[in-house]
């Protein structure tokens, strides 16, 4: 009978005398205790949890300090807005021939607009006619052409005079604080007291006449009384041109002026090349935030000529006052928005085509925009530009004679070219 003989150990790892071969206890051995573990692993060999980073907590205390403004102003302006819109699609109390009874009007449609723009009334017995000489929507067109005339006039007039007054008090001179503050009284009274004034001064036996030394009727006559309008509303408005235009100058370097004059620029040429298109975008908000405010003119010429619809300097503003004081609330709401949706009309043609700046995007003062001409023709240079490069890395760089004719060739082609556009 054999007996195994049990093996012996001995120190430095040795079996009966011979070295023992390691013995891997897994199919992948285990790492050195010297070696970092692999990325996204535990030390035992464990995958490690991934770590989101943690998402920046939102600072909500602007949102709480402009909500509530935000909120007033939608109380103030959004629900009469809103509800204007909604009445104006109403339609008035009428009788019913039925009963013989006043009945609420209900869904209207657009039957008020179609009373304004088509001229078409509802008659006594609630049948749909033609509106008749006297009627009050007869007034629309006479007065939207009014207004229209009052805001090309007065805005034109007030932009010339109130960038002339603005360049002037841009100087340095003596006492022209006292002149900055001397021009903005006029913007400072009230518009009733203005009018009350101007009427005043415009009466048959008033100033104007007198230092005239004639007899015009310039509250009963129509075009006199149009242009006396005028001349109070310029007298008043033009100072709030002119503190707006000012402000633009005043962000204007002066050291574009110094460069000017030492290249030899006349004043003209200093006006025309630097000061217009470097206040041009506060000269285009002031003509905004007026022609917006021209379009709804209404006490200027209701306290100094008269409050009737159909007089000589009646603004669609009156229309909307006298339909309201005659209980038709419903086709004044219509009235109303369709002042709105031409105001909105002609900020948004001014703000996308003409380039006025209400959002700051553009500072005065800085470079103006390229014209489309110099814009092509920097394109065309810089393509030329890489074309060259190209073929100089491509090594295939022409002859410096022949580099030369065509260069002449291209200047005298891009001169006709030029020539024909």
């Amino acid at each position: 009978m054999l007996f195994m003989q049990p093996a012996r150990w001995s120190p430095g790892g040795l079996v009966n005398g011979k070295r023992r071969k390691p013995v891997s206890t897994s199919p992948t051995s285990a790492a050195p205790a010297d070696q970092a573990p692999a990325p996204g692993t535990a030390p035992h060999g464990r995958k490690a949890k991934a770590t989101r980073p943690s998402k920046p907590r939102r600072d909500l205390r602007a949102v709480w300090l402009v909500g509530p403004a935000m909120l007033l102003l939608a109380l103030v302006i959004g629900y009469p807005l809103l509800r204007a819109i909604y009445l104006s699609f109403q339609a008035n109390r009428h009788l019913d021939p039925d009963t013989g009874m006043f009945v609420e009007g209900g869904f209207a449609g657009f039957e008020h607009y179609l009373t304004w723009i088509a001229q078409r009334c509802m008659s006594p017995n609630g049948t749909v006619v033609e509106c008749t000489s006297g009627m009050l929507p007869t007034d629309f067109y006479p007065a939207l052409g009014i207004t229209l005339f009052f805001v090309v006039v007065t805005v034109s007039l007030e932009t010339l005079l109130g960038l002339w007054m603005a360049l002037v008090m841009n100087r340095s001179f003596l006492g022209r604080g006292l002149l900055r503050a001397a021009v903005l009284v006029p913007w400072a009274i009230p518009t009733a007291v203005t009018a009350k004034l101007w009427q005043f001064i415009f009466a048959d036996q008033g100033i104007i006449n007198s230092l005239l030394g004639t007899q015009i009727h310039w509250t009963t006559d129509p075009w006199a009384a149009r242009f006396a309008v005028i001349i109070a509303d310029v007298w008043k408005t033009a100072p709030f041109m002119a503190l707006l235009i000012l402000a633009g100058l005043q962000m204007i370097p002066q050291g574009v002026y110094e460069a000017a004059c030492v290249d030899g620029a006349s004043k003209w040429q200093q006006f025309t090349q630097i000061t217009l298109p470097l206040v041009r975008p506060a000269l285009m908000v002031a003509v905004l935030f007026r022609t917006l405010d021209a379009l709804r003119m209404y006490d200027l010429p209701v306290i100094m000529i008269s409050e009737s619809s159909n007089s000589p300097t009646a603004v669609i503003s009156q229309l909307v006052i006298t339909d309201t004081k005659q209980g038709n609330y419903n086709s004044a709401s219509a009235l109303s928005t369709l002042i709105f949706l031409l105001i909105f009309g002609v900020a948004y043609v001014m703000v996308r085509f003409l380039g006025a700046d209400i959002g700051g995007t553009q500072e005065a003062g800085s470079k103006p925009k390229r014209s489309l001409l110099s814009r092509l023709r920097g394109g065309r240079v810089a393509t030329k530009k890489k074309d060259e490069q190209a073929e100089t890395d491509r090594g295939d760089v022409p002859d410096k004679g022949n580099a030369t004719s065509a260069k002449n060739a291209n200047t005298v082609a891009t001169a006709a070219t030029g020539g024909q556009r």
